[in-house]
């Protein structure tokens, strides 16, 4: 009993004493213990316990060893992998390097020659597009089929401005007349005062060209104007005064009515119509400088995407490689400069850069120039009179306005000398003027011109235009 006792004693301190060198020593404590434990010793149940965590602690750490181990060998075979793909990258990439010096060695002047040609071609492509807004002024060709209004025919081809002046006139007319201009307004600007002393001395001899015409014996002819002439000074004066008083009135009613008795619609587009070459000519004078710049820069653009085209031919072998590259140029070089002309439309800082669009920048020059135009060729006091008495639209308004007047006319002046026309003459002398005014009206369009100011009304409204409805002139 004693022996077996002092086995216990000694097993639990062999316990205690392995326990502590585990704590210090990891998992050399199971060894030891194994080795003083027979198979026929009885443990305590807390050694029993720490024993078995220590050997699952232990085995543990095996595997993390071994799964630390396997992931390095792994990440080492994969670094050295990329490694090899990065280093046979590196040769390819020198080997096409090489192959293109080796060429281009053979041909210098072939491949140097390429950003010159890409040049001519960026150039020469904006030219003709610019030339082809313009001309030719009718269509040339052979007029099997085509469509009116579109430059393009089946075989054959006509300017984009001179095929679509109808359209862009109307256009035009319903921006001046909706934005820039008050028609009613703009032709109250004429003083009646002014106009009747400035058509006064062509009364008279629009009144004898009449005279003519209804009674032409000579004799008459000179009758009539003995009998003036004997008039008293009075009468000469009730006459004139008669006469200043007609062209005042009129000149009122044509300004209650002027929406009836001109059309500016038909006024612009007719003249346009008439000559489609006008209304190219309006837009080289506002955008001649757009024009010139869409040209030119077809050459640096195309010189600058020719070098690309060059390293292309160099680094890929294809036939084709020089005529999709010129087709890119040609496109390129268009794209480019329409978006540097006309974007962006507000003004965009950039850095310490202020950007905006070429022609948008330009927008007071076009509004003066714009506005020259449109007064000095379109809408002179010449072609408004000519539209007003012209136009199937208002040529019998203003007719009806006319004879009103002179019927009114002549009755206070045959009255002032004694005797009234009869009904069937009135009629005819209405007409017979109405037919001979324009010969008259020459020396009212300098006033007209003068007190419309449509260029400065123009110039100022269009120079007060947001930058996006400008945009959309």
């Amino acid at each position: 009993m004693n022996e077996c006792k002092r086995c216990a004693r000694i097993l639990v301190l062999s316990s205690l004493f392995s326990t502590a060198l585990s704590l210090q020593y990891g998992h050399q404590s199971t060894f030891i213990i194994h080795q003083h434990a027979s198979p026929s010793s009885t443990h305590s149940p807390q050694a029993s316990r720490y024993l078995a965590l220590k050997s699952h602690r232990h085995t543990t750490r095996a595997r993390c060893v071994r799964l630390s181990s396997t992931e390095d060998e792994n990440e080492g075979d994969v670094g050295k992998q990329s490694k090899q793909s990065l280093r046979k990258k590196k040769i390819g990439v020198s080997k096409h390097i090489q192959a293109a010096a080796k060429k281009f060695k053979a041909r210098p002047v072939t491949y140097l020659l390429i950003p010159v040609i890409a040049a001519f071609v960026g150039w020469f492509t904006n030219y003709l597009a610019v030339q082809m807004i313009f001309y030719p002024i009718e269509f040339r060709g052979i007029p099997i089929w085509r469509k009116e209004g579109e430059p393009l025919g089946l075989l054959g081809w006509q300017g984009i401005v001179p095929a679509k002046t109808y359209k862009m006139s109307e256009t035009m007319v319903n921006m001046v007349t909706t934005q820039l201009l008050n028609v009613e307004e703009v032709f109250r600007r004429l003083d009646p005062n002014i106009v009747a002393s400035t058509l006064g001395p062509e009364v008279p001899k629009l009144l004898e060209s009449i005279g003519d015409e209804l009674v032409p014996l000579s004799w008459t002819q000179k009758a009539g104007r003995a009998l003036f002439f004997s008039l008293p000074g009075r009468t000469k004066a009730a006459m004139a005064s008669a006469n200043h008083r007609f062209l005042h009135d009129f000149t009122v009613s044509m300004q209650d009515n002027i929406g009836t008795l001109l059309n500016i619609k038909n006024c612009v587009i007719n003249q346009m119509m008439q000559d489609r070459a006008l209304l190219g000519q309006l837009f080289r004078k506002c955008g001649q400088a757009e024009l010139d710049f869409l040209t030119n820069s077809g050459l640096w653009f195309g010189f600058m995407l020719g070098i690309i085209q060059m390293g292309v031919a160099l680094f890929w072998e294809n036939p084709w490689a020089l005529s999709i590259g010129g087709a890119i140029v040609g496109l390129a070089t268009n794209w480019l400069a329409l978006k540097w002309i006309f974007e962006p439309v507000n003004p965009t800082k950039v850095g310490p850069f202020i950007l905006q669009g070429q022609f948008l920048r330009r927008q007071q020059e076009v509004a003066k120039e714009f506005s020259a135009f449109f007064a000095n060729n379109v809408l002179t006091s010449e072609k408004l009179w000519d539209s007003i008495l012209n136009d199937p639209s208002t040529k019998s308004s203003f007719g009806l306005l006319f004879t009103n007047h002179i019927k009114k006319y002549a009755n206070v002046l045959s009255g002032g000398v004694g005797f009234l026309l009869p009904g069937g003459i009135l009629s005819k002398a209405s007409s017979s003027a109405l037919e001979k005014l324009p010969n008259h009206l020459h020396v009212l369009h300098p006033y007209v011109d003068k007190a419309l100011g449509l260029q400065f009304t123009l110039r100022t409204q269009m120079e007060k235009m947001t930058s996006v409805k400008f945009e959309r002139v």
